[in-house]
């Protein structure tokens, strides 16, 4: 099985690269090191859906709500917010996976803000023991996609919002589960401070509840926290572990 590229990576343009052979000057190792691992993960990328393109129904409704917000943090303190749901297709009034039909499938949404979420009574901003983020560079699982159809996307106005004109947001499997790079781009903007971004993934399976699952990269640090999961089901498909499965043959 080929294990996916644990860290994110900082975008070098190739117009650098290219400027610099053409006059005869070196390049130095780091850059040429950053663009073959751009060129690696590019070529590893998943097809992109726009979140706005989705047509969604009733969302479950948990212990906690149809939403379920915490932080993601690590012994320093809070470097983002993150807002889950998880909801049924359209035409569903209500999405409760034990009478839900066979064959329904979830589709698992996180709305992430750099050390903030603009509500000074939850953020992770000033008063609230976090720091001021100034570039995020993935949002990621740490624990396989459990059912994955192998649908996933973001917002993408959002995202242009963020980090445009230059800046995108790649996709890839990373060791069965799913990462979302954002790629600055030379000159590009940073994801940074309270500049939400919304990303989705679909299941077959339902959560089976909050799970230190997710994980962002901030201010080059990585941070932790929970959000809705499925459980394990060796019987489910994970289009990521397929993809694993078949780059190792």
């Amino acid at each position: 099985m080929t294990i996916r590229r644990a860290l994110p990576f900082l975008a070098v343009a190739s117009s650098l690269a290219l400027a610099a052979c053409s006059n005869n000057v070196d390049v130095n190792e780091d850059e040429l090191g950053a663009e073959a691992e751009q060129s690696e993960i590019a070529q590893e990328a998943l097809p992109r859906t726009d979140f706005a393109e989705l047509q969604l129904g009733a969302k479950i409704v948990g212990p906690q709500g149809p939403e379920v917000k915490s932080r993601l943090t690590n012994a320093e303190g809070a470097f983002a917010d993150i807002t889950s749901y998880v909801a049924c297709p359209a035409g569903m009034d209500t999405c409760d996976p034990a009478t839900a039909p066979d064959g329904t499938i979830y589709t698992y949404v996180h709305i992430i803000y750099p050390g903030e979420d603009n509500d000074p009574s939850t953020g992770s901003g000033t008063g609230n023991d976090s720091s001021l983020v100034e570039t995020t560079e993935a949002f990621r699982m740490i624990k396989p996609s459990h059912g994955f159809t192998g649908v996933a996307g973001y917002s993408f106005a959002e995202a242009k919002a963020a980090i445009a004109p230059i800046g995108g947001v790649v996709i890839t499997c990373h060791e069965q589960g799913l990462a979302w790079t954002i790629e600055e781009g030379d000159g590009g903007n940073q994801w940074r401070q309270g500049e939400p971004l919304t990303f989705f993934w679909q299941s077959t399976l339902p959560p089976a509840g909050p799970s230190e699952a997710y994980e962002v990269f901030a201010n080059y640090t990585s941070a932790i926290g929970p959000g809705p999961f499925p459980k394990g089901d060796t019987a489910a498909s994970n289009a990521c572990a397929l993809s694993a499965s078949s780059t190792s043959d």
